[in-house]
């Protein structure tokens, strides 16, 4: 009999390629998705196997129905973030079900402990989260450190599963052309989320303002009000030195211009921006995080030198080679494979 792995997921940037990542190296007769219409739902490939849900009350309705007899007759349940709280409360009258559930672990649903708005909303979300939260059975992520929040903060019991979760956050060899630009590149944030803490970020940069700098701040998706405000304000700062980048680029264009920058600089309070970080420390660029947050530890545990965005004392460009050799071998397709065989 044919096990069955069930993905209940979000149609985020990640999904696509991970949905094909699936194709290629394991028995996809054995997994099935339930989707949520996102902003990756155009790229999807039509399949038996796949379901996508569209932002209609009825076709909502029919995804939380079959996720409830999927969830039954599944032998493990993939849990792609853990953002809807419609799924969260059917696990909450189905505690069962959590001994075969894997929290695929993505940040912002963890973070929302700390950082959420503490409104009548939240405290009811809570209620069902924190329960769900503790008795999880598996917890997948590569930080570490998440999982000692997720214990602090409700208790988590679940196995750990160290895990790179997406391409996303594999090395990618980059055939980038050496031009010698005279500008020092800077990408600052990686969306319009006002996580990103861009104005910040600004304010610190101003001692450099004299500087032949460029700034780039990627704000194709998120708070349209936030990245308005990040566009006025960087405008106001550096003038024609800050370019806004308000479309949607696709994969490898993107990936083209993070090639081009010098300097990037995440200011998250929070587990964030990995993909763009690990690309970034693997084309040996100079990467600022935030010292006091889970993947700082994460890349000090590494040997992968980053530096810390609170402090910002220079903005020169130095090259890392040691962290293409340490990300490289790190962040491989091989290991995502490994990791997820032993998942499965």
């Amino acid at each position: 009999m044919t096990k069955k792995i069930l993905h209940i997921a979000p149609c985020d940037k990640f999904i696509p390629s991970f949905i094909k990542f699936i194709k290629e190296h394991f028995d996809f007769n054995e997994h099935e998705f339930l989707l949520i219409d996102g902003m990756a739902g155009h790229e999807l490939e039509e399949d038996r196997n796949i379901r996508l849900s569209q932002r209609t009350i009825a076709s909502r309705s029919r995804h939380y129905f079959h996720s409830i007899i999927s969830m039954q007759q599944a032998d493990k349940i993939i849990l792609h973030g853990l953002f809807d709280i419609k799924i969260v409360q059917i696990l909450f009258f189905s505690p069962w079900l959590l001994k075969k559930c894997h929290w695929v672990i993505w940040g912002g649903d963890l973070y929302s402990y700390q950082l959420g708005k503490r409104n009548k909303s939240w405290y009811k979300n809570e209620f069902f989260r924190r329960p769900v939260i503790k008795n999880m059975g598996h917890l997948v992520t590569y930080i570490s450190g998440d999982v000692d929040l997720a214990r602090k903060w409700y208790g988590a019991k679940g196995e750990y599963h160290e895990c790179l979760m997406y391409l996303s956050n594999i090395y990618k060899t980059l055939d980038v052309p050496d031009t010698q630009s005279d500008t020092i590149n800077i990408q600052i944030g990686n969306s319009a989320d006002p996580s990103n803490n861009h104005i910040e970020i600004l304010d610190k940069m101003l001692p450099f303002k004299d500087k032949n700098i460029r700034i780039y701040a990627p704000l194709s998706y998120g708070d349209k009000a936030h990245a308005k405000q990040v566009i006025s304000i960087g405008k106001e700062l550096f003038g024609d030195k800050f370019i806004a980048l308000t479309d949607f680029m696709p994969f490898e264009q993107y990936l083209k211009f993070l090639g081009s920058i010098d300097i990037a600089i995440f200011n998250h309070k929070r587990q964030q921006a990995m993909g763009n970080t690990i690309t970034l420390l693997g084309l040996g660029k100079t990467v600022f995080i935030r010292s006091d947050t889970t993947q700082w530890r994460f890349f000090k545990d590494k040997n992968i030198k980053v530096y810390d965005s609170i402090k910002l004392e220079s903005l020169d460009k130095k090259e890392h080679l040691d962290n293409i050799l340490k990300v490289k071998d790190y962040f491989s397709g091989e290991t995502l494979i490994k990791q997820y065989s032993e998942i499965f």
